[in-house]
């Protein structure tokens, strides 16, 4: 009974007020050797281990110390602890074992079970804990740093003093991942000899059965007009000379498929007669060819046609008749009301009568203030190497360059150096959503250059579900940047 009071005596002291001082401070940090220390980021975790080598502490019989490592955030406004490791004093280590027996005594600081380790300091003898600790990452511990804070305490708890000392491992571990993407600029190939082309539609109207133009029947007046005009821009441009003018003929179903196609090679030839007549164009530079009935165009204009009665039907017909198209056609005409029929024929057979003409020319060179001007009148006629010439004047942080890069680029949509070349501008200008949507757009969407910068700009938009599989389809056709680009979209992902 005598040892038992003499106890609770011993632990009512330890557990006195003592009074403590602000110049009066203590600190053993400084005698407590941390090496080989590392911080990790890695499976959604942040792990921190190092050795805490006591083998220099003199610590004082009644201190306890807690080492605390802290991850703090960039901004200092959040913080997230790692299990401390507590050292207590021989004296402080009895109070604890006590406390502990004792059930209604509190226990001394840090030693409620949230440590990672207790250590009982014996001075003078080489002591040291290999540490490791988890914390869950969280996306703000980006760019924080890690510090090792150390409390120490006296009887009954009392703050004694404090310290903290940055680990500076954890910079590395714990900066945000900054992408590196490759978006090289793509050099255009040259063009020697610059060919160009434009196509028109003459929809001239032909009395029945007949292969005659008239000029002034019905419309046709303003058809040829439209056909001379396009002709005559171009012959008259002393910077292009034709090269041929090409020309199909088409018809409408009614009628036999084989009197369709004759009727659609006459009337092709006459535009050419009346084109080498009337223009005086030279017989050698007109070529001519038909194609009967149109079954293609007719489903394409149908689909001009929502509320048209039966569409699908009509639809089911001409796919299933692709080698009887008389026999179709029939089928057509036997659509039940009669009223069907009659709208195919009054309104949608019209816009298949029709003569397509594409007139072909070759264009000269143009040197950099011929080209300046003719960037602004007739872009098409200069070459994508032309045009970068004319940007490269400007110098590449102006707005005429990036102008100019655009021009190139809406002039050309299905060329790859132009499309890529004018997104990585606007993206270095930091229009992302321009980039997308002159990618998407363009008619060389499933290039694999294309899809590399598509992913590149869908990753700097916050995409980087759409970004990782355009680039792996970028990099399934060949895209060397894409791989790379995939690695530094993961990279943004580990972060997130």
């Amino acid at each position: 009974m005598k040892h038992l009071y003499s106890s609770i005596i011993l632990l009512m002291l330890a557990f006195r007020p003592v009074a403590v001082h602000a110049d009066n401070k203590t600190s053993y940090l400084p005698e407590i050797d941390i090496r080989n220390k590392e911080v990790v980021r890695q499976n959604r975790e942040i792990e921190l281990k190092m050795v805490v080598d006591l083998s220099h502490l003199k610590l004082r019989t009644q201190h306890t110390i807690a080492l605390l490592p802290v991850l703090v955030s960039g901004d200092g406004s959040r913080e997230a602890a790692f299990p401390p490791v507590v050292i207590d004093g021989k004296t402080r280590s009895k109070v604890y074992l006590r406390a502990q027996r004792l059930e209604s005594v509190e226990l001394p600081p840090y030693h409620n079970g949230g440590a990672q380790t207790i250590i009982r300091r014996s001075n003078g003898k080489e002591q040291s804990y290999d540490y490791r600790a988890v914390i869950p990452y969280e996306r703000w511990m980006l760019d924080g740093r890690i510090e090792l804070r150390e409390h120490v305490s006296g009887c009954a708890g009392c703050e004694e003093g404090r310290m903290e000392r940055p680990i500076p491992e954890a910079e590395k571990a714990l900066a945000a991942f900054v992408p590196h993407y490759r978006l090289d600029s793509i050099i255009p190939a040259p063009e020697p000899l610059k060919v160009r082309a434009e196509t028109r539609t003459a929809r001239l109207q032909f009395r029945q059965d007949s292969y005659n133009i008239l000029p002034d029947y019905k419309d046709n007046r303003a058809e040829l007009d439209a056909v001379s005009n396009s002709v005559g821009l171009v012959k008259k441009n002393s910077d292009v000379k034709i090269t041929g003018i090409y020309i199909t003929g088409y018809a409408s179903p009614e009628g036999s498929e084989a009197y369709n196609m004759i009727l659609s090679e006459n009337r092709a030839k006459a535009l050419a007669d009346y084109i080498r007549r009337h223009d005086n164009i030279p017989a050698d530079l007109l070529h001519v060819d038909w194609r009967g009935e149109d079954w293609e165009g007719l489903v394409r204009v149908l689909g001009d046609y929502p509320g048209l009665l039966k569409r699908d039907e009509v639809y089911a017909i001409i796919e299933r008749y692709p080698n009887e198209r008389d026999f179709c056609e029939l089928q057509l005409r036997k659509l039940v009301p009669p009223t069907i029929y009659e709208r195919l024929l009054n309104e949608i057979y019209p816009a298949l009568r029709r003569n397509e003409y594409r007139i072909e020319y070759n264009v000269r060179n143009f040197n950099i203030e011929e080209a300046k001007r003719q960037i602004k009148t007739r872009p098409d006629l200069l070459s994508v190497d032309e045009m970068y010439k004319v940007a490269d004047t400007y110098g590449k942080d102006s707005g005429e360059y990036r102008e100019v890069i655009l021009t190139a680029a809406r002039t050309y949509p299905d060329n790859v150096p132009a499309v890529v070349n004018a997104a990585r501008v606007e993206m270095e200008c930091g229009d992302v959503t321009s980039a997308i949507r002159l990618l998407e757009n363009s008619r060389v969407s499933d290039a694999p250059e294309v899809l590399n910068a598509l992913g590149v700009a869908y990753a700097k938009n916050g995409q980087y579900e759409k970004a990782r599989e355009v680039l792996q389809r970028a990099k399934t056709g060949g895209s060397a940047e894409a791989e790379t680009n995939l690695q530094q979209v993961a990279g943004i992902v580990a972060d997130l």
